[in-house]
């Protein structure tokens, strides 16, 4: 039911059965009072479309995965994953936040408002007012960066 997976220092068992279709990442599996419990280690992620986040990250609170973000770098979509609900950050990770594009190119109009919404929902209070208030505007790779110590300051827990 567990395979051994070698990534770089690191041995992970990932879990046999498939949790989340399409899920790319490492699914470490953890014993918990006499059960598996799944966690999802992200490693360097630099994001991806917003729509198949959003259906990896429903997965994920479905199937009560504890995602830990450890990676250097973790961008664009890939801070979605702070929506899960049962997340942790490292604080030497960086978080780079832009608003909502499609092909590297801004949004407009009632689609830049309908995705910035989509995108602020998953961000707790502190995080999403923040992100109203300027990064929503950047697009691409122009990046409102954060360390995960900031994102722990505003209440996010560490890992």
């Amino acid at each position: 039911m567990f395979k051994t997976v070698s990534r770089g220092r690191v041995a992970v068992r990932r879990v046999g059965l498939a949790l989340v279709a399409g899920l790319t990442l490492t699914v470490a599996a953890l014993p918990a009072l006499g059960q598996v419990a799944g966690v999802l280690i992200v490693g360097d992620d630099r994001g991806g479309m917003v729509g198949a986040r959003a259906s990896e990250i429903e997965g994920l609170r479905q199937a009560r995965i504890r995602v830990e973000i450890r990676g250097s770098i973790c961008l664009s979509a890939c801070t979605r994953y702070l929506g899960v609900g049962d997340v942790c950050v490292s604080p030497r990770t960086t978080f780079g936040i832009h608003g909502p594009t499609r092909d590297g190119r801004p949004l407009g109009g009632a689609d830049f408002e309908r995705w910035t919404a989509v995108m602020a929902r998953h961000y707790a209070p502190p995080l999403r007012n923040w992100f109203m208030e300027g990064p929503r505007y950047r697009s691409g790779s122009d990046y409102s960066r954060l360390s995960g110590a900031e994102l722990i300051r505003m209440g996010y827990p560490s890992c």
